[in-house]
């Protein structure tokens, strides 16, 4: 899936020499939770709107150059991984490097987050269900198998929780009941946490920040 069309630049990036009381008139008229920092094209590392509050004004961003938090993702990184550096950096705001490491943008949460939901595992009709088992015990290339040998059609699978050497495994089927996969499942040994064939669940999942959030934990 290629998000270079998310690339922004709807707000530039800041110089050293900026004074802290402009920085701060930025962030009040933006959501973001960072802005970047850089000098001759390369990326000096990320001011947050939390931090800024607490900087003398009348100084400059260059005085506050140790506070900067270093955070990036590569041009070429998958839509995957740039997610996951959110969710990592707790940020909304994700500068983008090329390959010689010269600032390029930057993605912007709310993006990306949409990009996500024009995914088939949420547009395409279907079933949820939810899976766990031990760590060490399970494939997605068994996952697979079993949904395909019922005819059922993997939409989309991820690890939504992790604890104590059990994986939790969620995921979108497609193409039939979940009935006949849930007890194929339950043979090869995988605990049955959720299964809903209801569009409604799934509705509601998308309303749900916290699935969001639980996401952008993988």
């Amino acid at each position: 899936m290629n998000i270079h069309s998310y690339i922004n630049n709807d707000i530039l990036p800041l110089l050293p020499n900026y004074p802290v009381k402009m920085v701060r008139g930025m962030f009040s008229d933006c959501t973001n939770t960072h802005i970047p920092v850089v000098e001759d094209n390369h990326l000096l590392g990320n001011i947050s709107e939390d931090d800024v509050q607490g900087f003398d004004p009348d100084k400059k961003v260059s005085d506050y150059l140790y506070a900067l938090d270093l955070f990036f993702v590569y041009k070429n990184t998958n839509w995957l991984d740039v997610l996951e550096a959110f969710a990592k950096y707790n940020a909304n705001v994700l500068p983008i490097l090329d390959e010689n490491k010269i600032y390029v943008g930057y993605y912007d949460l709310i993006d990306i987050m949409s990009l996500f939901k024009e995914t088939p595992f949420l547009n395409e009709p279907g079933g949820i269900l939810i899976v766990e088992r031990g760590s060490s015990d399970y494939s997605f290339s068994e996952i697979s198998q079993i949904v395909e040998s019922n005819d059922g059609k993997l939409l989309g699978a991820f690890i939504s929780e992790s604890q104590d050497d059990v994986v939790e495994i969620t995921m979108k089927i497609g193409g039939i009941g979940l009935n006949k996969i849930i007890q194929t499942f339950r043979r090869y040994s995988y605990n049955i946490v959720a299964g809903n064939e209801e569009d409604s669940y799934l509705e509601g999942l998308k309303k749900r920040s916290d699935y969001l959030d639980r996401f952008l934990k993988i």
